[in-house]
């Protein structure tokens, strides 16, 4: 899946298209030479045996790794956009947001560009974000227990309260 999902600039890999090396059930037919950006690559399938046979990327038809700032980052398939929504994956996801959500960190689930983040309480769609676009979590415990929000302050706009 990481072979398809992704874009990949070193080979004017589209979005959502199979890499041109890919050979189905081999790997990649440039292994040796692949980019860096594929070099750099580890799916959390991959590192952790706990994930079980339903987490392979091709069942499962997204992938899972983490980001430099140990974000979890969920990249779909766009050919089976909802599948992160289907069970066994969502309960688990929903239980990795809230724990995340406790260490300040998010769950974000990528459909191509768009953005998806994943809270407790909810998924809030974000759309596309853009360099220097930051996002910031709010907590109020009301009357039902924790509500989350999320706020995104764009480049180049002023920071509200």
């Amino acid at each position: 899946m990481c072979c398809k999902i992704f874009y990949i600039a070193d080979l004017a890999k589209p979005f959502g298209q199979w890499c041109p090396h890919v050979r189905q059930g081999r790997g990649c037919g440039i292994y040796d030479s692949r980019p860096s950006v594929c070099q750099r690559y580890h799916c959390a399938w991959l590192l952790h045996p706990y994930l079980g046979p339903e987490w392979k990327p091709d069942r499962a038809k997204f992938t899972l790794d983490f980001l430099e700032h140990d974000d979890l980052r969920i990249s779909v398939d766009m050919k089976a956009p909802n599948a992160w929504k289907q069970q066994p994956y969502y309960a688990q996801i929903k239980a990795w947001a809230a724990d995340y959500c406790e260490r300040g960190k998010f769950v974000r689930v990528l459909n191509g560009v768009r953005l998806t983040v994943v809270l407790p309480d909810h998924d809030e769609d974000v759309g596309i974000m853009n360099d220097g676009d930051v996002m910031s979590l709010m907590r109020r415990q009301g009357p039902n227990g924790t509500t989350y929000r999320l706020k995104v302050t764009r480049a180049g706009e002023a920071p509200s309260s």
